[in-house]
């Protein structure tokens, strides 16, 4: 399966330029890393975004939002009950600070990562009582895993945008991921301490951090159900979020040329 994508994909490779922004043209911050689990891979990144680049996001995209969808069983993009939020999309191509952000995404992936693998970077709204239920971002469906659409995801950044002063709720969660037992986790408001252990991993929303994670089972083509999460139901304040997708194979230019984005 992953041989015929990648014989798939040559053409696709081989007429694409990279459009990568270079190292010269962006100032990175010191982020840090933080090793959650190491299988599945989760990294969490503190100050992975910079003020100034949290209000160019929401700047740049704060009337364009419309409300999410999920893939039906029709292959239709549809509104479901399951996720309840407000999304946009934004072209790290056409905007210099997007493709700062995008650049710091592939860099962390080390240099076998392409800008051609990534979807555009889509940011989510969410308000109180709206959700994001159980489900993986890999795509179970092959359908939606074909060459043309750079085959499945195999990793994801969840980056926290925005968090409103006295928001409760809107925390990441990895019900099959065991809870970091160190204090420190708590201590730093990083992870949520108060729900039972069996619930599983749940990280807080703070501005200007991210998750990453792999996918996919031992970097290859299967699923890796583990990798399950919800965005929990905000119970007061707001939240944006920005979803940053790397497929495992550049993505076609009618795959990105759609009018329903691949944000399902």
């Amino acid at each position: 399966m992953i041989l015929s994508l990648l014989i798939a994909a040559a053409a696709v490779l081989a007429s694409a330029a990279d459009a990568s922004t270079t190292a010269a043209e962006c100032t990175h911050p010191p982020y840090r890393v933080y090793k959650v689990s190491s299988s599945p891979l989760i990294l969490y990144l503190e100050g992975f975004l910079t003020p100034g680049e949290r209000t160019h996001l929401l700047n740049a995209t704060a009337s364009r939002f419309r409300r999410s969808v999920v893939a039906g069983s029709d292959g239709a993009a549809q509104q479901s009950t399951i996720r309840t939020s407000q999304s946009t999309d934004l072209d790290h191509h056409a905007d210099s600070v997007a493709a700062c952000i995008a650049r710091r995404a592939l860099d962390l992936q080390g240099f076998d990562a392409r800008d051609a693998q990534l979807e555009p970077l889509q940011l989510v709204r969410y308000a109180a009582g709206e959700e994001y239920d159980v489900h993986t971002d890999w795509l179970a469906d092959g359908a939606y895993a074909t060459a043309p659409n750079g085959g499945n995801r195999a990793t994801s950044f969840f980056v926290y945008v925005h968090v409103a002063a006295g928001t409760t709720g809107g925390g990441t969660n990895f019900p099959l991921v065991p809870a970091p037992r160190d204090g420190r986790w708590c201590a730093r408001g990083f992870a949520e301490c108060d729900a039972p252990y069996a619930s599983g991993l749940t990280f807080r929303p703070v501005a200007g951090n991210a998750v990453f994670w792999e996918n996919l089972v031992g970097g290859g083509g299967e699923g890796d159900a583990r990798t399950e999460h919800a965005g929990l139901p905000l119970t007061s304040g707001d939240k944006v979020g920005m979803n940053i997708w790397t497929r495992q194979l550049p993505l076609s230019q009618e795959a990105r040329r759609r009018d329903v984005p691949l944000d399902f």
